[in-house]
């Protein structure tokens, strides 16, 4: 009998990383997890974890040593914060990332991207992957990260085969950056607009469940490499449905007030100012790349996914909700171990 392979997910304690773990150990992978932090329930499941800086290039050509495939998974993610510490999660590591899978031969990479790698700040309606990078990035975070996808594309072209995934706005149990940012700002939350923009997003284990097809297909078809797919759940809602829908799986009440978007432009401008001059570290109330984000479409063809991943949401929207009820109410009681 052949030994199992060795598949690595850096961020693999988080949540869309964890949620990969969990689909690649119910295939019978022999995963490894990387990580800065101590994820105890990891080697619980069986997952060789390693605690390391992805900053950290000799700590990761030893933790790539023998591995087949990565799916680089951890990011910095925020709307706040200064550009060299965007810069060094998201960008250098996976210069880093790239740099120990040449080292150590690594076979294939699937890289975690998002959307906002194109978002400009104006409504992007169906658009595809030939849609290019912007002239100017809405903030750190897709700057960095469009650097970072740029990077992988390029090593792509040099030799190595890797896919980029742009899964957009992942939710469901677990993830609680989206989720309790919603719910802890219940109260003060404004629908930008008339709240009738379309959005898309993706159920968590539906964006896991596209990496594990990412990686099959560049096995079987190499020709892939090189190539970005936007992921959903193929359902573009109302941003005003999505928030309400999130409020009523945690038991809030829906969001019915609205300010315009000019307003809430010139609000996140004036809290921005604010806390730069004051020299505030944490994250303003409302910033302008949330702002846009809240008032314009943002929805995406995923033709391509479908055709050349076999790509198809596993959970539906209904399903997913039904799951984040469930889990929430386990969480805030206290009951979720």
């Amino acid at each position: 009998m052949t030994d199992k392979r060795t598949v690595l997910v850096t961020g693999g304690g988080g949540f869309l990383g964890g949620a990969i773990v969990r689909l690649l150990l119910s295939r019978g992978e022999k995963v490894r997890s990387l990580s800065r932090g101590l994820y105890p329930e990891l080697a619980r499941m069986g997952v060789e974890h390693i605690s390391a800086d992805l900053a950290d290039l000799g700590a990761l050509r030893q933790a790539f040593q023998g591995v087949e495939a990565v799916f680089h998974v951890a990011a910095k993610f925020g709307t706040w914060g200064h550009y060299d510490d965007y810069y060094q999660a998201n960008t250098q590591a996976t210069l880093n990332v790239l740099s120990a899978c040449r080292a150590c031969g690594v076979a294939r990479l699937i890289y975690t991207s998002s959307p906002s790698v194109v978002f400009d700040g104006r409504d992007m309606r169906g658009v595809d992957e030939s849609t290019p990078y912007p002239e100017r990035f809405e903030g750190p975070y897709a700057q960095t990260k469009a650097l970072a996808e740029q990077a992988v594309l390029q090593a792509a072209r040099a030799g190595l085969p890797a896919i980029a995934l742009r899964p957009h706005l992942i939710w469901g149990p677990g993830g609680l950056h989206l989720i309790e940012r919603i719910l802890s700002r219940a109260r003060r939350l404004r629908i930008v607009g008339d709240g009738r923009n379309q959005v898309d997003t993706i159920y968590v284990d539906n964006a896991a469940w596209a990496h594990i097809l990412a990686e099959d297909c560049l096995k079987r078809d190499p020709s892939l490499s090189g190539r970005t797919y936007f992921l959903s759940q193929d359902k573009p809602i109302p941003f005003a449905q999505m928030l309400n829908e999130i409020l009523a799986a945690g038991g809030l009440p829906p969001v019915t007030r609205k300010v315009s978007p000019a307003l809430a432009r010139i609000a996140a401008t004036l809290c921005e100012g604010t806390y730069k001059i004051l020299g505030i570290e944490a994250e303003p109330p409302i910033t302008r790349f949330q702002v846009n984000a809240m008032a314009t479409d943002h929805w995406f063809d995923i033709s391509a996914a479908k055709k050349d991943l076999g790509y198809a949401p596993l959970v539906s929207a209904e399903e997913g909700l039904a799951c984040l009820s469930q889990w929430l109410g386990d969480y805030y009681s206290g009951s979720r171990s």
